[in-house]
């Protein structure tokens, strides 16, 4: 089941970003006093009283305006409300109600979704009076909060978990593998699911934003089940002059939280752009396996016998964090290299569904310290004191310490590379947590 989806909207500078912060517990958005400093959606996991959620940080909507960046903010903004199963609509409780506000909610209230109204800058009592005259809005009782000062965010949260959909146990055979092909738009993804099944399937176009929906396909090959998600583009083209790959993210999130390996298409002749390391991004953050295929590589210009070398090293520098992940250089046009498509996937769900017995863990990693002990801080050292493997798909570790606040990422990655030498673990990401613990326990 995949996780619900909260968009956070509004007009500029009404809190927003800091709203999107609070919630996520960390800093992601940039928070700034000049109208449309968040121009592309953001997205977060989050989790209250156990319900976890992606939320969605838009651009403010300002409907009156000819200004092309404003203009592209409410066409994202849009498609974050399209997408969204829960909505918060946040107004200023210090500015009061606005015509822009109203003009918000009536597009709101035409969206049948669940509309939260949160009015921000809510401190004290005197503001909270503040809050009825936002019933005029017609979108229910407004919930006075302070983003800045975290006031009311519990009663916030507690309403907007109040309308996630039911959760739906999705039924799926023990063997079968799902796989999400992940991607921008006109990258060729419904031509890649075409190609693999073999037939048209799926509709393809030049124009992106063909494929509306995440369409489920399943197929059988070498008595593997495989299901196809085919994640759309855009809904709409934008009539605006604005680059359309900006639309991608969000359709993408729903069919990569349903998977257990990605596709991660990016295209051969544009190379690596910024969308593709935020789609790629979501899909290393969720835990899933992933292969990514460098598609058109049949009208690559200039090619030569180490045009791959170049490009993969191209592509390990820019998607640093990815580093796992096989590459295949293929065409869907063409059909080159296809056929090694679900064998990668194959090979990447088996890697996710390794186990390593505790024994050889701590052999392993005995070795690891003697080789390279851990480093000192404050005079003080790290000890590891035991390592167990907690789960799969994604392999999870927690690794006990005398102290954990001594262990520095890069003594992670030092492990991790460890393990990936000695088990391969290829296409898959690696979850650590480390926890304390007394060597005499």
């Amino acid at each position: 089941m995949s996780r619900p989806i909260v968009a956070i909207v509004g007009r500029p500078n009404v809190g927003k970003s800091t709203l999107f912060n609070q919630i996520g517990k960390r800093k992601v958005s940039i928070v700034d006093d000049m109208p449309g400093v968040t121009r592309d959606r953001i997205y977060m996991d989050a989790v209250w009283l156990e319900h976890e959620f992606t939320l969605i940080d838009t651009g403010g909507i300002e409907l009156e305006t000819t200004d092309k960046i404003l203009t592209a903010i409410r066409v994202q903004a849009n498609i974050a409300i399209d997408e969204a199963d829960v909505i918060i609509f946040v107004v200023d409780g210090r500015t009061g109600l606005t015509f822009a506000d109203e003009d918000i909610a009536k597009i709101l209230r035409n969206s049948t979704k669940p509309v939260i109204l949160a009015v921000n800058k809510t401190d004290n009592l005197e503001q909270e009076m503040n809050t009825y005259e936002f019933y005029n809005l017609g979108l229910g009782t407004p919930i006075g909060i302070s983003a800045s000062n975290a006031l009311n965010l519990g009663d916030l949260l507690d309403e907007v978990v109040a309308h996630f959909p039911e959760n739906e146990v999705e039924e799926k055979d023990e063997d079968e593998i799902r796989i999400a092909v992940i991607g921008r738009p006109n990258v060729g993804k419904s031509s890649l699911v075409n190609a693999m099944l073999g037939e048209k399937r799926v509709i393809v176009s030049d124009i992106p934003g063909t494929t509306r929906d995440a369409i489920d396909t399943f197929f059988f090959k070498d008595e593997t089940k495989f299901t196809l998600i085919d994640t759309a583009g855009m809904r709409r083209r934008s009539k605006i002059d604005i680059p359309v790959e900006k639309y991608s993210i969000v359709r993408s999130l729903r069919a990569i939280d349903r998977a257990d390996v990605v596709l991660m298409l990016i295209d051969a002749v544009e190379g690596i752009t910024e969308q593709d390391k935020k789609i790629a991004g979501y899909a290393h953050d969720s835990g899933k396996g992933c292969v990514i295929v460098v598609n058109k590589w049949d009208i690559y210009p200039n090619k030569h016998d180490r045009s791959t070398n170049r490009f993969t090293d191209d592509l390990r520098e820019k998607i640093g964090f990815l580093q796992y992940a096989p590459v295949l250089y293929a065409s869907a046009l063409t059909g080159q290299r296809i056929d090694r498509v679900t064998e990668l996937v194959k090979f990447v769900a088996e890697q996710q569904s390794m186990r390593i017995q505790t024994s050889a863990l701590n052999e392993l990693i005995r070795d690891a310290v003697a080789v390279n002990p851990p480093p000192t801080k404050k005079g003080k050292q790290l000890k590891i004191l035991f390592v167990t493997q907690a789960d799969i798909c994604p392999p999870k570790f927690i690794i006990f310490v005398n102290n954990p606040e001594l262990m520095h990422f890069s003594y992670l990655r030092f492990i991790e590379n460890r393990l990936r030498e000695s088990y391969g673990f290829e296409g898959t990401p690696i979850k650590f947590v480390v926890r304390k613990r007394t060597e005499e326990e």
